[in-house]
């Protein structure tokens, strides 16, 4: 009863939506690493017409849910991940308001408040320093930057 990735794994079983692009890239053992987490990311399309995730950011994303420290996700960790990918599109959207697909200092720093991280402006400027390529983050560091500010509050 394995069915089509995403189909029913049992009769009558309900299946998660999200169930379909993780089993596309899980290996064997049921979990996803980087390099699986990028191509299932990048097949979603989650990162919409943005370019697709780098590794590096997917290793973050990884680092920052993998509770058992197996350099892996399994599947309920996924979905966490996407919900929390998913709010931090929407306050980049949000934020993007000249819809170029990046964010400068100003966009960023109302995006960080709305999200409830108080940070000075030299904290703002730091991790624009860090995160920007002439001054404009994309979206792929904006996830970056996310990433490793939840791991350090």
């Amino acid at each position: 009863y394995g069915g089509a990735p995403g189909g029913p794994a049992f009769p009558g079983q309900a299946q998660d939506p999200l169930y379909g692009y993780f089993a596309a890239v899980a290996g064997q053992d049921g979990q996803i690493d980087a390099d699986e987490l990028q191509r299932c990311l990048t097949q979603s399309g989650i990162a919409g017409s943005y370019k697709p995730f780098n590794l590096e950011t997917c290793r973050l994303m990884i680092s920052m849910l993998d509770r058992d420290m197996s350099g892996t996700l399994g599947f309920n960790e996924f979905k966490e991940l996407w919900a929390v990918v998913n709010g931090w599109k929407q306050h980049f959207l949000n934020f993007d308001n000249d819809r170029s697909g990046t964010v400068d200092r100003q966009e960023l720093e109302k995006a960080l408040m709305n999200m409830g991280f108080r940070l000075s402006p030299q904290a703002v400027s730091a991790i624009t320093r860090r995160y920007s390529t002439h001054g404009k983050i994309t979206f792929d560091d904006y996830i970056a930057c996310c990433v490793k500010l939840r791991a350090l509050t």
